[in-house]
């Protein structure tokens, strides 16, 4: 991503939701900062009521746009997201907003130009991203999809024979993650639409709206994406106290932070 004409409006912006992730965000930034910059990038920050240190360096920060959201204490995670998403898309005037969350880590800023071709190629191309949050690889992958396709239908076989099952979970994933995500802000305000419409994942009834307004959504395989960047699955929860010392994903975002302080120091 090279330099721009700093005169000229910016292509996008990216927005950030931070909650109580101190050192994942501050990762994360150190990575955006000097890209961003060369190419007056706009980066939007919306901290969901952290109250901690996290803020503290964020008000540090004279090369980002802070927005403080005061988070009702026991408003579902999600949905304050959500919520954070829609006070960002309200104050950004680029036609487009990179959604990025804390823990994703862009190591190639040519993602964001690979992201913006598809875009500018096709107008009618409102959303560009990746159903799945980690590169598995093929064999990881066609092992999750099969294990998942054959609970599905041994439910829905268990359902049918009157006999009590859960309800079967769909096998494949359909939406796009917003752990890094463009989306065309100026159309989704065109069609009054926000990021948190109902109680659902931020962004999944959005896709599925302008799905049926007849917009176009591209879909970038793992394998394409992550050449890119990294994303700690749930790091931000793990990093928030989210889940118990032992869980995995604590474990990942121990090892994560572990690893860019032996590249750091």
């Amino acid at each position: 991503m090279g330099s721009v004409d700093t005169n000229a409006k910016p292509p996008f912006s990216i927005v950030l939701v931070n909650y109580k992730t101190l050192d994942l965000t501050r990762i994360c930034l150190d990575l955006l900062r000097e890209p961003v910059r060369k190419a007056a990038i706009p980066v939007w920050v919306v901290d969901n009521g952290s109250a901690d240190a996290s803020v503290e360096y964020l008000r540090s920060l004279d090369w980002i746009n802070l927005i403080e959201r005061d988070a009702p204490a026991k408003e579902p995670g999600h949905i304050a997201h959500g919520k954070a998403l829609d006070m960002a898309l309200a104050r950004v005037d680029t036609d487009y907003l990179l959604l990025m969350h804390t823990d994703t880590f862009v190591f190639d800023a040519n993602v964001f130009a690979m992201m913006m071709d598809h875009c500018t190629k096709d107008r009618n191309v409102i959303a560009v991203g990746c159903t799945e949050q980690l590169n598995r690889g093929l064999p990881r992958t066609l092992w999750r999809f099969t294990s998942r396709l054959l609970k599905h239908h041994y439910r829905r076989l268990k359902q049918s024979l009157g006999l009590r099952s859960k309800e079967p979970k769909p096998y494949r994933e359909t939406y796009l993650k917003s752990f890094c995500t463009l989306w065309n802000g100026r159309l989704m305000k065109q069609q009054g639409l926000h990021f948190q419409i109902d109680d659902r994942v931020p962004g999944y009834e959005l896709q599925d709206r302008v799905i049926g307004l007849g917009y176009k959504v591209v879909f970038l395989s793992p394998g394409k994406i992550f050449k890119y960047l990294d994303h700690v699955q749930a790091g931000t929860v793990a990093a928030a106290g989210g889940y118990g010392l032992n869980h995995r994903r604590t474990k990942m975002y121990q090892d994560i932070l572990k690893r860019f302080s032996a590249t750091n120091s």
